[in-house]
């Protein structure tokens, strides 16, 4: 069961992701796209982020495998999103540019941690 949430949430983190990056990025060139649910929609793929870590945390401890490439991935995004909001004040004129591209960073984290199932 936990096993196939963690593949469902897999295909929401990356799909969302993928989505909200571009959308920032291209209301980074075109201001007409920039609207109030934006931000809480990067929150939210963000939040299929911890989501997917938790499950597979717990998927983690009860099969009581190894840890591979695989976790370093996933708590690669996890770190990821911390290091997106830190950086949120250096990027204050350009954080479209910022989420826009960390979006796209997070859906490629997630696209390679597939690879190594």
């Amino acid at each position: 069961m936990v096993r196939d949430m963690h593949a469902v949430v897999a295909w929401v983190m990356v799909v969302s992701n993928a989505g909200v990056g571009l959308w920032v990025l291209a209301a980074h060139f075109v201001p007409t796209l920039r609207h109030r649910l934006m931000w809480p929609a990067v929150g939210a793929a963000q939040a299929v982020i911890v989501v997917q870590v938790l499950l597979g945390v717990q998927l983690h401890l009860a099969t009581d495998a190894p840890a591979g490439r695989h976790q370093l991935y996933g708590f690669a995004a996890f770190i990821s999103i911390g290091m997106l909001f830190a950086y949120r004040n250096e990027m204050r004129d350009r954080p479209y540019l910022l989420y826009g591209l960390g979006s796209l960073w997070l859906m490629g984290l997630g696209l390679r941690a597939f690879q190594l199932v």
